[in-house]
């Protein structure tokens, strides 16, 4: 399969045969799975402290009194219930335990076949447009572009470049996909929410910088490529633009 490299201008520059490595069939369970695994690994451990509801001086009443056998507050004139589960200030039956595992395991030659299935399902137009992606159908996927790419030093001028590539109307999607988040991460650090838009694969180089302000858009290195970014959410086809240097350096990887 042929696609097009692409110059700065947006000018077809030349063609270059797509790696092997694009040609496997789109196994969307096994991305999924994949995804799901990843994200289960990146869990921070959380959990209640073990003496929560449990810094009282307390004493039970005991049988034949009358009354319940709660512990209750010993200090005088209260006959306060504490300790127990279901009362007022006392401890949580079962807490989050710190020392929980929420490491979940994948085969590796799954994983293998979750990148392989994922880095097919960018040269597929149908998919990308699935995920909500906004681009000009005359474009080839995935999007190759010269390797002066990865030297563009302003945001601006890479805003430029995006726009003569006719893919800068996905940049505005996730502009105007921002939104606050429901629930209480908004006030955690974690307010808004934004959709993803381009992913940029290049080799080092300025544009690692110039594009960090851009919504929604991520650059990573070929040896940085996971599912995480190929298929955010676990949904395949994402819109992505490789450097004519990158593409022939996942083309050599096994």
């Amino acid at each position: 399969m042929k696609v097009n490299i692409y110059d700065l201008n947006g000018e077809v520059k030349n063609k270059i045969d797509l790696p092997e490595i694009f040609n496997y069939p789109i196994r969307i369970d096994i991305i999924k799975k994949a995804f799901d695994v990843l994200r289960a690994n990146k869990r921070q451990p959380y959990g209640a402290d073990p003496l929560a509801g449990k810094r009282h001086a307390t004493a039970s009443a005991g049988k034949g009194l009358g009354v319940s056998r709660v512990p209750r507050l010993t200090q005088v004139g209260s006959r306060r219930a504490a300790l127990a589960p279901g009362t007022v200030g006392g401890r949580r039956a079962h807490p989050p335990k710190a020392e929980k595992n929420w490491k979940e395991k994948i085969n590796k030659k799954e994983k293998q076949m979750a990148i392989k299935s994922a880095l097919s399902a960018l040269t597929n137009k149908e998919i990308v447009k699935q995920r909500g992606h906004e681009f000009d159908e005359k474009i080839t996927l995935p999007i190759v572009v010269e390797d002066r790419f990865k030297d563009i030093k302003k945001t601006k001028e890479l805003v430029e470049v995006l726009k003569k590539l006719r893919v800068y109307e996905d940049i505005e999607r996730a502009e105007r996909g921002k939104h606050i988040r429901a629930g209480k991460g908004k006030r955690r650090g974690r307010k808004y929410k934004i959709p993803k838009s381009i992913l940029i694969v290049s080799s080092r180089g300025d544009i690692h910088k110039s594009a960090a302000n851009l919504p929604g858009l991520d650059v990573i290195t070929p040896n940085q490529i996971n599912i995480e970014y190929l298929a955010p959410g676990g949904n395949p086809g994402r819109l992505t633009i490789f450097t004519e240097e990158a593409l022939k350096q996942i083309g050599g990887s096994k």
